[in-house]
């Protein structure tokens, strides 16, 4: 597959499939683990799973109302992490899926985009914190290699242009050009590997 194929992939294919990454890795954290830090030194590994679950939150209503403000606080409360974004992600592909939704204008935080856009930036997402949990829990860092080669291809012709001191990204960090490609994903958007 070339980087072009990689990027030009089916936004919400590529997005459906990293949800279901996501999932997989997640069902693997052990309850005692929801304390442990992660390699995105914001958050432990409960903190993480609720910020992906807020940004599940935030597409699916962005896409109904086309500017939707970011949610906060802690959305996960009492229930199992699991049920959270397995609910979260659902809505998020419920809106994705209604007819016309790919082509539909959102505000993002960098300036308005067509879905598809949001889709992309959400595949990313999950790919990229797919491997914070994994690497925070124990797990191996080698998984969905084509997925994330195809998120490591976007993020790099997306990011070309971009001065990361406004985004949420650090410094690229060196990482083997052998390394699995889930960790030069996370080398690229700044992680220690």
């Amino acid at each position: 597959m070339t980087d072009q194929q990689q990027v030009t992939g089916n936004p919400l294919e590529q997005l459906r499939e990293a949800q279901g990454v996501f999932l997989e890795i997640l069902a693997n954290v052990r309850p005692e683990q929801m304390n442990l830090t992660t390699p995105d030194d914001e958050w432990d590994v409960r903190a993480l799973i609720n910020h992906v679950v807020l940004g599940n939150m935030w597409a699916a209503e962005n896409l109904k109302t086309g500017s939707a403000p970011r949610p906060s606080g802690d959305v996960i409360g009492d229930r199992d992490p699991v049920e959270a974004y397995t609910a979260s992600a659902d809505a998020m592909m419920a809106s994705f899926d209604e007819p016309g939704a790919l082509g539909r204008m959102v505000t993002m935080p960098f300036g308005d985009m067509p879905a598809a856009g949001l889709a992309a930036f959400r595949f990313v997402d999950l790919m990229v914190h797919g491997w914070d949990l994994a690497k925070a829990s124990g797990q191996d860092t080698d998984f969905a290699p084509d997925l994330c080669e195809a998120a490591l291809a976007m993020s790099r012709q997306r990011m070309a242009n971009m001065d990361r001191a406004n985004m949420p990204f650090k410094d690229e960090v060196s990482v083997p050009a052998d390394a699995p490609a889930a960790d030069r994903l996370a080398g690229f958007l700044g992680r220690q590997v």
